[in-house]
């Protein structure tokens, strides 16, 4: 009883942020399972099947509140869905944790990108141009297949990129989350078809589903009354974290005060960049009010 709290808590907790930044749930969910020792083609098929009613709320949720792109929607949900039915089936036979250091090293490459490209911008940035198939299309089926994959991915490969094209940071969070419901069907359906049903934790699925079903909405919500320029250093900073202590495992750092140092440096040049934003930018606005 004491492990499903725990599981309802981090489900929680980790559907709150995956609604308001667009990603981080099937990372911080996965991740846990995989601390209580279970495998990881076991741990990745339960979190998906507890996504089926997370992402769905989630997606609804952001649907009400117009955080959604309904026609870069569609263009990312078709190859993400494919490849993530594909990933289920290629995770059933050959281990996750192969590929993760290379997918942790371009992510934690883009999070920084995102974090200057946001910190350092002074103005509300021109939208981009409009966002082609040539790049939904291999943005979906990369974002699906690692998913499967590694438990999660579609928020940190997907939400990233699409803010590199200068795409509404709310806009971005939305859409992603809403097509995330078609991922995590088909992923199930993968793992259902190559695992069997038995190998599903119900009582772990329920816990999961149930907590972030009531924390997609008030996610939904903050997305809206959070500014654009500070979701883009909150997402930037939240990719470098999740993909950190891996790329650092697979250069062999282990030790755990080391890991651990690394991270409160990390954690605290975060926050004063969280912080000079909230300045800077109430010196900017008061600046243009004076000029004008």
């Amino acid at each position: 009883m004491k492990r499903l709290l725990i599981f309802a808590l981090i489900g929680f907790a980790a559907q709150l942020v995956d609604g308001s930044l667009g990603m981080a749930y099937g990372a911080t969910s996965s991740s846990l399972l995989l601390m209580f020792g279970v495998a990881p083609a076991v741990a990745s098929g339960s979190i998906h099947m507890a996504e089926i009613a997370t992402t769905a709320a989630s997606g609804a949720s952001h649907l009400y509140y117009k955080n959604v792109d309904k026609t870069i929607l569609m263009r990312l949900t078709i190859p993400g869905a494919i490849s993530a039915f594909i990933g289920a089936a290629f995770l059933s036979s050959i281990p996750g944790d192969m590929i993760k250091p290379f997918v942790s090293g371009f992510l934690l490459v883009l999070g920084v990108y995102i974090l200057l490209r946001f910190m350092l911008v002074r103005q509300a940035s021109k939208p981009g141009k409009k966002i082609s198939s040539k790049f939904l299309l291999p943005l979906g089926l990369a974002g699906g297949f690692f998913d499967a994959v590694g438990g999660g991915g579609w928020g940190p490969i997907t939400t990233p990129m699409l803010l590199a094209r200068k795409m509404e940071p709310r806009k971005v969070i939305g859409t992603v989350d809403a097509s995330e419901f078609a991922i995590a069907v088909s992923a199930t359906l993968g793992f259902v078809l190559f695992m069997g049903w038995d190998q599903f934790h119900w009582p772990w699925v329920f816990a999961f589903m149930i907590s972030g079903v009531l924390a997609a909405p008030i996610a939904a919500y903050l997305v809206r009354i959070i500014p654009a320029y500070m979701l883009g250093v909150l997402v930037g900073g939240f990719i470098i974290l999740t993909n950190l202590r891996t790329m650092l495992q697979s250069i062999g750092v282990e030790d755990g005060q080391l890991l651990a140092l690394i991270y409160a440096v990390t954690i605290t040049l975060w926050i004063a960049v969280i912080v000079w934003q909230v300045v800077n930018r109430k010196k900017f606005v008061e600046a243009v009010s004076v000029e004008h």
